[in-house]
């Protein structure tokens, strides 16, 4: 796992918006971010990108975890309730099929009361010829 850890640390847009990869194992991986003043839209709730990005980097951990390069090719969220500032997130994906070349993954993302934030399916086309 220390490969894709060090592969997904390359993720310079998760690292610069202070989000933190928590967990990974096959299918699997939890990140978090702590709201901050720069992640604040102009209502003082936390952006949408913001909350995107983190779900984000736990579907890109989660689809690497099998040590082959898998790039995301569709993907959705649902926002199901605001998150503000001081509020800890984090984002847990599961994978929910994987064959051979797709693979589908499901992200919830709930803040320290483990109310969900948001909803985050992706799904990600598997590159066999590219090991990380």
């Amino acid at each position: 796992m220390k490969k894709i850890v060090d592969f997904l640390k390359g993720d310079r847009f998760a690292e610069e918006n202070g989000i933190k990869l928590l967990e990974i194992k096959s299918g699997y991986a939890k990140t978090e971010m702590v709201i901050e003043e720069r992640h604040l839209n102009g209502m003082k709730a936390a952006q949408g990108g913001a909350i995107f990005t983190l779900a984000d980097l736990a579907f890109a951990a989660a689809a690497n975890s099998h040590g082959v390069v898998t790039t995301g090719i569709n993907v959705s969220i649902s926002y199901t309730k605001a998150a503000t500032l001081g509020d800890r997130l984090t984002a847990e994906a599961k994978e929910i099929s994987r064959g051979r070349t797709i693979g589908t993954y499901m992200v919830n993302v709930t803040n320290a009361k483990g109310e969900t934030v948001a909803i985050f399916q992706g799904m990600g086309f598997i590159k066999k010829d590219m090991a990380i």
